[in-house]
C-alpha cells in the first residue's frame, strides 16, 4: 500500500512535468485536466472534482464542495493558478483534509516561474 509521502513525491514529480511543458499563465483547469492524466500514467488510483459532503450533527449534507484531485483516498490536491497564495487558499485545503480525514494533501500554483515555489504540503493537524 502506498504512503501518503510517496503520493507527494509522485505528485511533485507530475506537477513538475505539467509546469515544463505548460509554463505558468494558463487557467486552473487546464493544469488540472494535464495533471490528473499524468497522475493516471503513474499508476495512481485518482479522482477529479470528487465532491465532499459536510457532516454536521449526523447529517450529511452536499453544500457544493469539490476536491480538485483525491489520490488513492488518502491525498488531496488543490490546484491553482493565481498570481500568490494566500491564506484563504491554506484554509480551504484543511477544511478539506478536515472533512475528508485525510492527513496531507497539496496546495499547487502553477502560475510561477519556477513550480518548486508554488507547491506547498499541507498537514491536517486535527488528526
Amino acid at each position: 500500500m502506498i504512503t501518503e509521502n510517496e503520493i507527494a513525491k509522485k505528485v511533485f514529480e507530475c506537477a513538475l512535468k505539467v509546469h515544463r511543458t505548460l509554463g505558468p499563465g494558463l487557467l486552473e483547469s487546464a493544469y488540472e485536466e494535464c495533471l490528473y492524466y499524468e497522475l493516471l500514467k503513474s499508476n495512481l488510483k485518482v479522482e477529479k472534482q470528487k465532491p465532499l459532503p459536510l457532516i454536521y450533527e449526523d447529517v450529511k449534507m452536499e453544500i457544493g464542495y469539490r476536491v480538485d484531485l483525491l489520490i488513492e483516498n488518502k491525498f488531496i490536491i488543490e490546484v491553482k493558478s493565481v498570481e500568490c497564495l494566500n491564506d484563504i487558499h491554506l484554509a480551504q485545503i484543511l477544511t478539506y483534509l478536515k472533512l475528508s480525514d485525510c492527513k496531507l494533501g497539496m496546495l499547487i500554483n502553477f502560475n510561477v516561474t519556477l513550480i518548486k515555489n508554488g507547491i506547498k504540503r499541507v498537514i491536517n493537524g486535527s488528526l
